[in-house]
């Protein structure tokens, strides 16, 4: 009788050890599951390296997976509310913005990104600080002439694409990229910005940002 009940206890405390590691299991697996990143769309998991999607009207972006993606690549398919972001990085050669034209923009640092608003219906200029993206006023005319001088800048797809530009510590360059691209940037120094200066992380940060933007770019010049 001792036995059977020890038995008994046994297959009992077992049953419970296997439904603890079950739940144990589970818990793991929704804990893994929560940390991954998901479409705003549909909510299916998504990889590290994903498209994005742009809000046209309040400029916000959406995490999207590949059909969702593809869905709204056609953009008959958003009704206009939604842009994918497109993916293309050119770093433009060759490219003619004088000391002068860079004071006309009015952007108060050396790194600032320019796009085609369609609710503002105008270009406007952004540069990244410790407080987040801040608009910078921008007369039409200044763009105007840099545009002439940078043809490449013309095709520039609206709400979604930008012109990068790089300024700091004496640097000269100008990209071409997804509009993601400059808000990744403001979100790097946004994080690593200690003080009044920033600190040496957020400068080695933004040179490690700008290599690997070279490194992921084809070459274009300014005629496009």
């Amino acid at each position: 009788m001792v036995q059977e009940g020890n038995s008994k206890a046994f297959s009992a405390f077992s049953s419970l050890r296997r439904f603890a590691e079950e739940e144990s299991g589970k818990a793991a697996e929704a804990a893994a599951f929560a940390a991954q990143e998901h479409c705003d769309l549909c909510g299916e998991p998504i990889p590290p390296e994903h498209r994005h999607l742009l809000e046209v009207s309040t400029r916000e972006m959406l995490c999207a997976c590949r059909p969702c993606s593809i869905l709204f690549d056609q953009k008959a398919a958003s009704d206009g509310r939604y842009r994918l972001i497109p993916d293309r990085r050119l770093v433009l050669e060759g490219f003619e913005m004088s000391e002068a034209q860079w004071e006309s923009l009015r952007v108060p640092v050396d790194m600032a990104f320019f796009f085609y608003s369609t609710p503002a219906e105008r270009v406007v200029a952004f540069y990244p600080s410790p407080m987040g993206p801040t608009e910078s006023l921008l007369k039409l005319s200044s763009w105007q002439e840099l545009e002439e001088s940078n043809p490449v800048l013309k095709g520039l797809e609206r709400d979604v694409e930008a012109l990068l530009v790089n300024r700091v510590r004496g640097a000269r360059e100008h990209y071409l990229v997804p509009l993601d691209e400059c808000y990744s940037l403001v979100g790097l120094i946004r994080t690593n910005w200690r003080g009044l200066s920033g600190g040496r992380e957020v400068w080695e940060e933004i040179g490690r940002f700008f290599g690997e933007l070279r490194e992921h770019s084809r070459t274009a010049t300014r005629e496009g």
